[in-house]
């Protein structure tokens, strides 16, 4: 089977998005897949090492929801592959690949690599290697905004805070017992699930007793909702509801976008498991090229602006290439700086 279930149908003309809105979801969805194509290009030629996850065919799911909130000043917990996430949510281009270089200018001074990343200044909680890692600690992160707020009396402690995870994630212990625990405590938190049918090379539906994901969420007396992660402006409509309630003090929300990764597990990984037909079907529906037809549909853009879009782009992540290659590997004499906090 290709399909398992129909894509939630959505009426992008009801998304009122402004040329503003649309050239910056473009603009950040296109950043990321020209990102990680640099990063494939990069890592064949042997510039970057260890394993690395790349993000092609998700964009809209980091977009539609990391633009629906505050960047820089709302909380966003990542997972192994977490480049898209960090881009998305401010981390410079630069500081990005030169982390993904392990050098020291990197947002995480070249200790976390592809699958680490960090940036405290973004509120980017990091990226994590196992699976389901990032999940309670997210909810730490939202529950650290509603104690400021409510017990402390701060009133800007109103940060929400976007979880993301997979589908394999999803059959964790430590996903039921945090949505359990966001439920009760009412937590302002995304619980966002990237169905891209694929635990590494276990098939979503061979591996849970109920492939519809956001359903769990009503065991938990959560708010749950399946959106077409291959729509931006879906996802989009779909995540503003969602901070809205969160950001009001009405709790979770478990997102469960569809969506579908255009590479393999890695890098390293053939990616022979997946059938032609199954890859063409989703292919097809690329989330950037949807948003391109409906923002020329809807005269918010014309073809030369976004082809200027993609060479100014390009020229960012050149730069960013560069920036890499001329920065300076971290010095030995600072191997066990960073292990802990230091004072400011």
């Amino acid at each position: 089977m290709v399909q398992e279930r129909t894509l939630p149908k959505f009426n992008a003309a009801t998304a009122q998005i402004t040329r503003e809105e649309g050239l910056l979801l473009y603009k950040d969805m296109t950043l990321g897949r020209l990102f990680e194509d640099k990063c494939a290009e990069m890592y064949y030629r042997g510039k970057m090492f260890g394993f690395v996850h790349l993000y092609n065919g998700q964009e809209a799911v980091s977009t539609g929801v990391i633009q629906a909130m505050r960047p820089g000043e709302d909380y966003v917990c990542s997972t192994y592959r977490d480049h898209v996430h960090a881009l998305s949510a401010g981390v410079p281009a630069k500081e990005v690949m030169a982390e993904l270089f392990g050098k020291a200018t990197g947002c995480s001074k070249g200790r976390g690599g592809s699958m680490h990343m960090f940036s405290a200044e973004h509120r980017l909680l990091g990226g994590y290697a196992f699976v389901a890692e990032g999940i309670p600690v997210a909810a730490g992160a939202a529950f650290q905004s509603k104690y400021r707020r409510e017990v402390l009396r701060d009133q800007n402690a109103d940060q929400v805070t976007a979880c993301f995870f997979g589908d394999g994630a999803a059959n964790n212990g430590q996903f039921f017992e945090t949505l359990n625990m966001a439920a009760l405590w009412k937590l302002p938190i995304l619980f966002v699930v990237e169905n891209n049918k694929w635990a590494i090379g276990m098939a979503h539906e061979r591996a849970t007793s109920q492939p519809e994901i956001y359903k769990k969420a009503s065991v938990f007396n959560m708010a749950g909702v399946e959106v077409d992660g291959m729509d931006v402006l879906a996802v989009r409509a779909v995540a503003q509801e969602a901070v809205a309630r969160a950001r009001a003090g009405e709790g979770p929300t478990l997102i469960e976008a569809l969506t579908y990764r255009f590479r393999g597990h890695s890098l390293a990984d053939p990616d022979e498991l997946r059938s032609k037909t199954e890859k063409e079907f989703w292919f097809a529906r690329d989330p950037i090229k949807k948003l391109a037809v409906h923002m020329l549909e809807q005269n918010l853009a014309d073809e030369q602006e976004l082809k200027d879009i993609e060479r100014q782009i390009q020229d960012e992540i050149d730069e960013a290439v560069k920036f890499a290659e001329s920065s300076p590997e971290p010095d030995p004499s600072e191997l066990y700086r960073f292990v802990f906090a230091e004072d400011e």
